[in-house]
Parts: C-alpha cells; sequence; structure tokens
C-alpha cells in the first residue's frame, strides 16, 4: 500500500462517521419528531437537504475505498472496505427505499425500520473508521 492511501481513507472513514453520527443523533431523532400533519413538507425539506451531503460523503468514501484496494490493503484496511460496504448498502438497499415510502407519507413502523437501519448503519461508520485508523497507524 503506498503512503497516500491509509490517510486518505482515514480521513474519508472520518468524514463519513461524523455525518453518520449527526444522522443519527440530531437529524432523524428531528425528523421522528415531526408532527404527522406536517410530515411531508418536513421530509422533503429534510431530503432536499440531505442528499446532496450524502452524495459527497458516500463518493469521498467510495474513491477512497478505491483507492486502498487498487494500492494493495492490508487486513485493516479491507475491514474498513467492508464496513463502509455495509454502510453503503444499507444506506441504499435499507434507508433510501425508506425513505421513498416515508416521502409519500407518515408511518410509524417505516421510521422504526429506518432509525433501525441508521442504527446499524452507525455501527458499521464506527467499524470503517477505526479500521482506518488501525490501518493508517
Amino acid at each position: 500500500m503506498d503512503s497516500f492511501s491509509a490517510p486518505i481513507l482515514l480521513a474519508a472513514a472520518a468524514l463519513h462517521l461524523g455525518f453518520q453520527l449527526t444522522v443519527s443523533c440530531v437529524v432523524y431523532p428531528a425528523l421522528a419528531d415531526a408532527p404527522e400533519s406536517a410530515w411531508r413538507e418536513i421530509h422533503d425539506a429534510h431530503s432536499r437537504r440531505i442528499t446532496p451531503v450524502v452524495v459527497v460523503v458516500y463518493g469521498l468514501l467510495v474513491v477512497a475505498c478505491g483507492w486502498v484496494v487498487l494500492a494493495g490493503p492490508d487486513a485493516w484496511t479491507l475491514v474498513s472496505v467492508l464496513a463502509a460496504a455495509v454502510a453503503g448498502l444499507l444506506t441504499a438497499l435499507g434507508a433510501a427505499p425508506a425513505h421513498g415510502r416515508l416521502g409519500r407519507g407518515w408511518s410509524r413502523e417505516l421510521l422504526h425500520r429506518l432509525l433501525l437501519i441508521d442504527r446499524v448503519r452507525t455501527v458499521a461508520a464506527a467499524v470503517c473508521a477505526l479500521a482506518a485508523f488501525l490501518a493508517a497507524r
């Protein structure tokens, strides 16, 4: 692995973890507290605001993961990349579809599913960042 790969992965993983913690601890609790009567407007505003941030954060994470894989990853780097993949798959296959359905109307069941998916994504982001840190030592 080249000398730039591990620090780049660490920076992207740290950014991702910070983003994910903000979503889990601030954004989703506020969204969950939204009154059902204003749900559609609040959810639409949330989606418009967060989508560009998601694209940037996950885009940088994908680039960093691709770079370290091409550079010849060690064991911790592979753990970090796999954890990033778990978070990305949970976003693409779980959170995004749940948001799509929630955009059509409030549902307690879907909201709880989204919050559960989000907790697992947060764990994956933490594993990704920790493994990236260990790879960069």
